[in-house]
């Protein structure tokens, strides 16, 4: 698949789509320090699937975050295709998280007064990516997904599952690095869950996708290549569920 994301550039600057070095990020309430990461340091593989558990309060969303360079950290460091997002002003860090990074919300996130085609767009309209190939990408990317025949529907008129794959379209229009997912399953039914990990799983496997998703649900996580498991803002144990 010519157009999408998991394409590997020529220029590349790290053998990682993503790494954290001594993360640490602390938050403050009433002079406590509350500390939601503890120096943790991450690798992900170009074309890794990864899922991050824990139990609710362990750091798995403030991990996320920090990768999706929505927040900065208090100490350490985050690298995304190897650029330390740290050295990055706040237009370099719009830029990055617009064009290297492609996020899947639980939520789905998609705006429900426009067209599915429209939806899956907009990233590359930000990015000034042309129109003819934008939605030339955004035709290809939801043919993908099963949703060819749905171009000109609004998000409401679709099923959860569907809205999710919306969004997963969305993610990739712009090649990103990293795929992120904020449990992406947590808005459908256990069947749909078991569908859109499967997709996921295939758009790593056969397309070379790089894709951190945090789950709750340990049966989904199994479906990936790894599974790294958070406890009070440590990594506590990381677990090869296959070959990667």
């Amino acid at each position: 698949m010519s157009m999408v994301a998991m394409e590997n550039s020529s220029n590349q600057k790290s053998g990682y789509a993503a790494e954290t070095i001594n993360l640490t990020k602390i938050y403050k309430s009433n002079s406590v320090e509350v500390y939601a990461l503890q120096n943790v340091n991450l690798k992900i593989r170009r074309g890794e699937f990864v899922a991050v558990v824990g139990p609710s309060g362990s750091g798995k969303s403030t991990l996320l975050n920090l990768l999706g360079v929505l927040d900065k950290p208090t100490s350490g460091h985050v690298l995304i295709d190897g650029v330390d997002t740290s050295t990055l002003n706040s237009v370099e860090l719009a830029k990055l998280r617009n064009e290297k990074i492609g996020f899947i919300f639980q939520a789905y996130n998609l705006i429900n007064r426009t067209t599915v085609l429209r939806n899956v767009e907009l990233p590359a309209v930000v990015k000034g990516v042309p129109k003819e190939e934008r939605i030339r990408r955004a035709k290809e990317l939801l043919e993908l997904m099963g949703l060819g025949d749905k171009l000109n529907r609004k998000p409401l008129t679709l099923s959860g599952g569907e809205q999710q794959r919306v969004a997963i379209a969305r993610a990739l229009i712009n090649n990103p690095t990293l795929i992120l997912g904020d449990e992406p399953t947590g808005n459908v039914d256990s069947k749909t869950g078991y569908e859109i990990f499967d997709l996921l799983r295939k758009l790593s496997r056969e397309h070379g996708a790089t894709i951190v998703v945090v789950t709750h649900n340990l049966e989904l996580a199994k479906l990936t290549d790894r599974i790294v498991y958070l406890r009070d803002g440590k990594i506590e144990d990381e677990k090869i569920m296959g070959e990667i």
